[in-house]
């Protein structure tokens, strides 16, 4: 951790919603004039999109159906820990993106001369100079394995949890929509996750500051046929913090109208006021982090 170039790191799994996060957040950089450094968690994966394919199916050939981008057969952990470590030393490191689409990789072909296709990456490069600090976004900002430890250089960890129901069907229905995958095959997908889920994501949440868990108000009981995604007025936003000394809570209570405390270190707000809940709790503790780094 480090008081003159903090890392803050959001994470959750596909489909949780750390999109609402980021989006927060980089509220609060332009509004504080705040110069991040932004790191997406995608572009750590080991394997670009071709690759990964061919050992999925070298796995499954092996008896291996367990196989995913959760896991670090196919992710360079060790990377994301000497850059968040590199970064908290001297505000340096190296990154790079993952071309999600081919407007991506257009525009990444344009900015450094090269001829790359959606689900490629883009070579490794400086982090910009001069930057505020780190935010990084995508699955694994808080991983620790018996040879890593990401979240030992994380001065500030978030996670985005929605209950397991709601992920799912906010998987289920982005992957049919954005990506034409077939019901059956995003099944596949979340089975084939699973251990990784358990073993590498899920225990984040433990390491993390913050979370926001999302919780509907209506029947979430067979995800695989919900016909929509509930709405951010049919659920309520859990937010539990790691260390409640010092948290203003009668300030949120007063700030986020309808929310309440469910235990001493949980907040409740409903669905709608998410990215504020999140503005407001968040701008503090940034402000902190900056705070520290002029003293530091």
């Amino acid at each position: 951790m480090s008081k003159k170039h903090p890392v803050i790191a959001v994470t959750g799994s596909s489909g949780a919603g750390t999109t609402t996060v980021k989006r927060a957040f980089e509220h609060i950089f332009w509004r504080e004039k705040i110069t991040p450094a932004i790191i997406e968690g995608d572009s750590f994966h080991s394997l670009n999109r071709m690759e990964f394919r061919e050992a999925m199916k070298k796995a499954e050939t092996a008896g291996n159906g367990h196989f995913s981008h959760f896991g670090p057969e196919s992710n360079h952990f060790d990377k994301i820990e000497e850059l968040f470590k590199t970064y908290g030393k001297t505000g340096k490191g190296k990154k790079r993106y993952y071309l999600h689409s081919d407007e991506e990789a257009a525009e990444h072909n344009q900015r450094l001369g090269t001829k790359l296709s959606a689900g490629e990456f883009t070579p490794w490069e400086d982090v910009p100079a001069d930057t505020d600090l780190l935010f990084y976004e995508g699955l694994h900002g808080l991983v620790t394995t018996d040879k890593v430890d990401a979240a030992q250089h994380v001065d500030l960890g978030v996670g985005v949890v929605p209950i397991v129901n709601l992920e799912w069907i906010q998987k289920i229905h982005r992957d049919a929509k954005e990506r034409g995958y077939s019901a059956a095959a995003i099944v596949d997908t979340i089975l084939r996750r699973m251990p990784d889920y358990v073993h590498y994501i899920t225990p984040q949440f433990s390491r993390t500051d913050i979370n926001f868990q999302r919780v509907p108000t209506v029947d979430t009981s067979n995800p695989f046929i919900a016909r929509d995604i509930p709405t951010p007025d049919e659920s309520f936003v859990v937010i539990r913090f790691r260390d409640p000394h010092g948290v203003d809570f009668p300030y949120y209570l007063r700030m986020i109208h309808d929310s309440f405390m469910s235990r001493p270190n949980t907040i409740v707000v409903p669905g709608g006021k998410m990215g504020f809940a999140m503005e407001v709790i968040l701008t503090p503790l940034v402000h902190q982090m900056l705070e520290a780094k002029k003293k530091g």
